[in-house]
């Protein structure tokens, strides 16, 4: 089940992630319903967008609504789709996910403990995540800026950090290997779009040059699909863009859908 949360509330640099939802829609419509990588027809599948969430100002009003609309999902046995909106709003999902492992695409470590004044902002998800799942469970890709303050937080380590010199460096299998050794059956997966290089993602909120390819962070999708049972994509903005961003975005969440089916199809003729 797809949904959209059109906030933008404590975005710290480029406002505007809250029109992505409907830019997203919009890109959707422009894809093939059949993809020949995975022999999957989207048309065919039951797929169901339950449209956006009330707007709100308030970023603990809206996390709290992501909190129950996600949990509402799950309990009918459903995977959600989020579309934002900023990166705060996953701290509303991820607290339905207490024992999962959680993949993170993101430029940013996003770990301080409170940014402005207020430990709800997008620059704190990580660590607000951190507190919902414990040590060894939260795998971030693709960072390239972090601060003083959260580089030398006892927490920090925690989290393992994979920097976008050492994905390229290693390359992105030695980077899924590493992350299957410790992932569990349930993964929360989250793509802060500017985690890809805005070579290829430029419309985001807060671009950091020297990142991942948009084909690295499909091979991860690809991998982990069949364990992926949340989803968002989150931090970008057609205010800053020719819809490229959109697009990438559309098409990064075809990929899971077509890739969680196909895994589905094989395991269910493997019985």
């Amino acid at each position: 089940m797809i949904f959209g949360v059109p906030f933008d509330g404590t975005s710290s640099f480029r406002k505007g992630s809250s029109l992505a939802p409907d830019s997203v829609r919009k890109a959707y419509t422009n894809l093939e319903s059949f993809d020949v990588y995975h022999n999957i027809d989207f048309s065919k599948l039951k797929i169901c967008d339950l449209g956006d969430l009330f707007e709100s100002e308030d970023v603990k009003e809206v996390t709290g609504n992501v909190r129950e609309v996600v949990s509402m999902i799950r309990s009918d046995n459903k995977i959600p789709i989020m579309i934002g909106g900023e990166h705060s709003i996953t701290s509303g999902s991820i607290s339905c996910f207490k024992d999962s492992t959680m993949i993170i695409i993101d430029a940013h470590s996003d770990f301080r403990d409170e940014y402005m004044g207020n430990p709800l902002n997008h620059a704190c998800v990580t660590r607000r995540s951190l507190e919902v799942l414990g040590p060894g469970k939260i795998f971030s890709v693709g960072t390239r800026s972090v601060s003083r303050e959260e580089f030398e937080s006892p927490e920090f380590r925690k989290v393992r950090f994979f920097y976008s010199d050492e994905v390229r460096e290693k390359g992105i299998q030695s980077v899924i290997k590493e992350i299957e050794q410790s992932v569990g059956s349930s993964v929360y997966f989250s793509i802060d779009m500017d985690g890809i290089d805005p070579a290829y993602a430029p419309g985001v909120g807060t671009p950091e040059p020297f990142g991942l390819t948009d084909v690295d962070v499909r091979e991860l999708v690809r991998h982990f699909a069949s364990k992926i049972d949340g989803f968002d994509i989150l931090e970008f903005t057609p205010v800053y863009d020719n819809g490229n961003t959109s697009m990438l975005a559309a098409k990064l969440i075809q990929e899971f859908i077509g890739s969680r089916e196909s895994s589905r199809l094989r395991h269910h003729k493997k019985k």
